[in-house]
């Protein structure tokens, strides 16, 4: 039965209270929010309310469920959108720049090591299920959520060393790249084009013919960002800071998305992403528009969106052999990281310390992670049993991350900044780079 509107209005409140309360839980005990987020979803959802109630017959409040809520589904959907748009305002292509090979090659470190040793923990632990599910259990540990690194750095002092940014370069690279690897699996995965455009381009299902289309998605995407980079420019210098400028992003953001998955075939969530790229090139309208779109996201759609993660959990398929597969994915994905990025950060002459505390930096996972999983799912690449390791993941990453750099860089009062010279760097440093967050 379709819930209606007027009870989806009163769900739509206990989403949003009980996600606050417990974000703000979080955040005093040094987590991310978005924890809360996913357990508010879980306490209100099916995994706790569905041994007392019918979920499936009259709606009720609670226990709230995604399967017969269109509006909730749509709003968490805008959420996701409006989470990848941001990341992608907040990336500074210049700061990407200052870092050069390194950060791009740890980066790839990060990418490549995660992915290859997942597919491996896929094909052990999950044979039945065949190459592209292996395949993206690598892609799931490929992301990186550098927000609470940042915040552990910036209370370190420690941001504006060398290693702070390299860990924060290398994160927003590594997040690009898992994207892009995202796009190619779900676009070469049989049976999961969501675009028509490319059914009659490539009606046999080429491997070859999808990922050139994939290829074609980010020339045209950089092509009319040019134009849109230009406009833009001239919009905010004759108008500067108007209410337009966020509207026409907005409007840009969700066209890109749309082009993306039914021109492309590629996740509504890469257009997105890419599209708070190019308007992140205009680094004043950016900031603006990224102020603006904060708001909307983090007040509404974004808690939604995790919360609905929470509400989609069950426990009815958890069995021994998926806690085996649990432990090993969580295990694999964290070290996988850690040799990954540290590797690389070791042959560029990092020392054995700072090289591990680019590796700790990096395994973090949050909300990349959860929205790459979701597009998996989604998509047919894993059964949605397997939605309780992710977000396993993410909470045992997101409490070992901040504890265990604290504990490499207790007693150590000096660091290499930037410039390679050797100076003091006060605790009490005060930076005021801005991270999704810290915006929650």
């Amino acid at each position: 039965m379709q819930i209606e509107v007027v009870d989806f209005l009163c769900q739509l409140a206990v989403i949003l209270f009980t996600s606050k309360i417990l974000g703000i839980i979080m955040r005093k005990l040094g987590l991310p929010q978005v924890l809360g987020f996913i357990i508010a979803g879980i306490l209100i959802g099916p995994a706790i309310w569905g041994m007392f109630f019918d979920i499936e017959g009259k709606a009720l409040i609670l226990p709230i469920s995604m399967n017969n809520n269109p509006y909730l589904r749509a709003f968490a959907e805008v959420g996701v959108i409006f989470v990848m748009f941001t990341a992608g305002l907040e990336t500074k292509l210049e700061d990407i720049k200052s870092t050069g090979a390194k950060a791009f090659l740890i980066a790839l470190g990060g990418v490549l090591v995660p992915l290859g040793l997942g597919t491996l923990v896929g094909f052990l632990f999950l044979r039945s299920l065949g190459f592209f599910t292996w395949l993206f259990i690598g892609v799931i540990m490929t992301a990186t959520s550098v927000g609470i690194t940042v915040e552990v750095l910036r209370e370190l002092g420690k941001l504006q060393t060398k290693v702070g940014t390299i860990i924060v370069s290398a994160a927003i690279i590594d997040d690009v790249l898992g994207i892009i690897v995202l796009a190619i699996a779900l676009s070469i995965n049989g049976g999961v084009s969501t675009s028509p455009v490319l059914d009659v381009i490539n009606p046999n299902g080429l491997t070859i013919i999808s990922v050139l289309w994939i290829l074609a998605f980010f020339v045209f995407a950089i092509g009319a960002g040019i134009g849109i980079s230009k406009l833009f420019k001239y919009i905010e210098k004759k108008t500067p800071h108007t209410r337009r400028i966020p509207i026409l992003s907005i409007a840009v953001c969700m066209l890109y998305a749309f082009i993306a998955e039914k021109v492309f075939g590629v996740a509504d969530i890469t257009g997105a992403f890419v599209a708070g790229l190019v308007l992140s090139t205009n680094h004043n309208s950016a900031e603006y528009v990224d102020s603006k779109v904060t708001v909307n996201s983090y007040t509404i759609f974004a808690p939604i969106f995790f919360a609905g993660i929470g509400i989609k959990i069950t426990l009815d398929g958890f069995n021994l052999g998926m806690l085996w597969f649990a432990l090993a994915f969580v295990a694999v994905a964290i070290l996988a990281k850690i040799i990954g990025c540290g590797s690389i950060a070791k042959a560029f002459k990092f020392s054995n310390k700072d090289s591990f505390r680019i590796g700790i930096g990096m395994i973090a996972r949050g909300e990349v992670a959860l929205i790459v999983a979701e597009k998996g799912i989604t998509g047919g690449l894993l059964p949605a049993d397997y939605r309780v390791v992710v977000v396993l993941l993410v909470l045992v990453s997101s409490l070992l991350a901040p504890i265990v750099l604290k504990m490499l860089y207790k007693n150590d009062d000096t660091s290499l900044p930037i410039d390679g010279k050797l100076q003091e760097i006060p605790q009490e440093n005060n930076c005021e780079q801005t991270t999704q967050s810290a915006n929650i």
